[in-house]
């Protein structure tokens, strides 16, 4: 079964026989795939009124069980983000009632991001909607292909991840 992919590293291999395309089989359809996952979860979470970026803090927020709160320096590790862009992010979510600044009890200079009733509402929505679209998504897969992805991806993204 031939995919874009294959089309793109045939008309490299007609224009440049030279150059080895191989590493292309694999990352050119990681990337494509991303970018249609990146569309996928912006409907999934548009459903719940959110952007990605709005879920990426929610999520760091409610992964941490009770009381669902964090700095704003511990949410910027959580979702490698800028400070300023994590302001701008939390401002954002306060705005729309997602989540509440409270004093630090252990700095009185510092504050805590906390998430809403609200916002535990909409990260839990938009999570089920993903993941159902997900589970969709690898349908096709057997359990052993879906695991073996997995691990090879993991191999591959350690570098970044250090």
């Amino acid at each position: 079964m031939e995919d874009d992919v294959d089309r793109l590293i045939a008309a490299w291999h007609r224009e440049r026989p030279e150059v080895d395309v191989s590493p292309m089989h694999v990352l050119s359809r990681v990337t494509r795939l991303a970018l249609h996952l990146d569309r996928a979860r912006k409907e999934a979470f548009a459903d719940h009124g959110l952007e990605p970026s709005e879920f990426d803090v929610l999520s760091a927020l409610r992964r941490t069980g009770e009381p669902y709160q964090l700095s704003p320096g511990r949410l910027v590790q959580e979702t490698l983000v800028t400070s300023g862009t994590m302001t701008n992010r939390v401002d954002r979510l306060v705005r729309k009632g997602l989540v509440e600044r409270l004093p630090d009890p252990a700095d009185r200079r510092g504050v805590q991001v906390r998430l809403t009733a609200s916002g535990r509402t909409a990260v839990d929505g938009a999570l089920d909607a993903l993941l159902a679209h997900e589970k969709d998504l690898l349908a096709g897969l057997a359990g052993d292909e879906s695991e073996a992805i997995a691990a090879a991806l993991r191999k591959l993204s350690q570098p970044f991840d250090r």
